[in-house]
């Protein structure tokens, strides 16, 4: 086990094979080219010595960057000691490599005659040691930064779903006596009835217990949000009504679990139950530009401390934390009293969830 978890934490570089990471290598390299050459002093112009180095520097930065992704398998099985020792012998035989042949190629006749032998080094040793321990230092402070980035982004997500399995199992204890008393009384009066709340509640426990919720359908989470609805009809009655106007939202978009059913118990604790003749918690959706929309609304007592309850404090943080995590700056969510309503508004960016594999081949 402790052999897994060090494997997985090993794993710590980014994707060298993605676009994204190989334009922040080549601007990190023209970056670097430009502080060189203007702390350097050459017999050369300005220009030309910023052409030269960030050529070179190119060399080293994409050739490593190909090197990094090839190897990323082999790198990703290794310790964090054992992976970064094996990225910094790379780096500094690659960067060894590269400043030999830039030597040699000085050394042509083809540069000598045609006059760019000033261009290149005349001594191959020093260029050679001094790139290589300018390598080592640099690849050693990326990989530190690479490492502590990883080691945060982990935080967040162990905090984010330490917050969820709180969420999954805050179902207050209020409402599951209630509703198993709910359903003791049915038993007598409609047995059907008493089986189907069950079998309601049976499935929102197993909903919201399970470890495999990270990231479902819009659907399922609808579904979870509609059961917990029936099991709360059941007590509040005619108090409770729900206005459900989901159709325009696609099924199949992936959301964080427990995302809407927490909002609507906030909604109904917050704001219904308070209420002696209760009211309508109103949930609607919609999709436009690529993102979805969705907006839940409860009447609220005249006393604006009622629409902010430590309860309702803690579940709204905990789902724009998971937002933040899942779609990053992208995701909004807002919350606040607006006259005799409160009102929550999420907005994501739209992403569906894929066919699966044998479907498509079907169709």
């Amino acid at each position: 086990m402790s052999n897994e978890a060090g494997h997985s934490r090993a794993f710590y570089l980014p994707d060298f094979c993605t676009s994204r990471v190989t334009l922040a290598i080549v601007l990190i390299v023209e970056l670097t080219a430009f502080v060189l050459t203007l702390a350097r002093q050459s017999a050369i112009d300005f220009w030309s010595d910023l052409t030269r180095t960030s050529m070179f520097l190119l060399w080293i930065g994409l050739t490593g960057a190909a090197l990094l992704c090839a190897l990323r398998g082999r790198l990703a099985r290794l310790t964090v000691a054992a992976g970064s020792g094996a990225v910094l012998a790379l780096i500094a035989a690659l960067v060894a490599c590269i400043s030999l042949c830039a030597w040699a190629i000085g050394r042509t006749h083809m540069v000598i005659d045609a006059g760019g032998a000033a261009l290149f080094p005349h001594e191959w040793r020093s260029f050679t040691v001094r790139n290589v321990w300018i390598s080592l230092v640099v690849t050693g402070l990326a990989l530190r930064y690479f490492y502590v980035a990883h080691e945060w982004r982990q935080n967040v997500e162990l905090r984010a779903a330490a917050r969820v399995h709180a969420l999954q199992a805050r179902i207050r204890p209020h409402f599951l006596f209630n509703s198993m008393n709910t359903i003791a009384a049915l038993t007598r009066s409609n047995p059907p009835r008493a089986e189907a709340a069950v079998q309601d509640l049976a499935d929102l426990f197993r909903a919201t217990l399970s470890d495999k919720r990270d990231t479902i359908t819009l659907a399922e989470e609808l579904e979870v949000a509609r059961t917990y609805q029936r099991m709360e009809q059941l007590r509040l009655g005619k108090r409770l009504q729900v206005d459900w106007k989901t159709d325009a939202l696609p099924a199949n978009a992936l959301v964080p679990g427990l995302m809407i059913q927490p909002l609507l118990e906030n909604a109904i604790y917050h704001g219904i139950e308070p209420r002696a003749d209760g009211g309508t918690v109103t949930i609607s959706g919609e999709v436009s530009g690529g993102l979805v929309t969705l907006v839940v609304r409860n009447p609220i007592d005249a006393d604006p401390s009622l629409g902010a309850r430590e309860g309702n404090r803690l579940a709204l943080a905990n789902i724009r934390e998971r937002l933040a995590l899942m779609y990053g700056e992208r995701a909004l969510l807002k919350s606040g009293r607006f006259d005799d309503e409160f009102i929550v508004t999420l907005r994501f960016p739209l992403i569906e969830k894929p066919a699966p594999r044998a479907a498509a081949q079907g169709a």
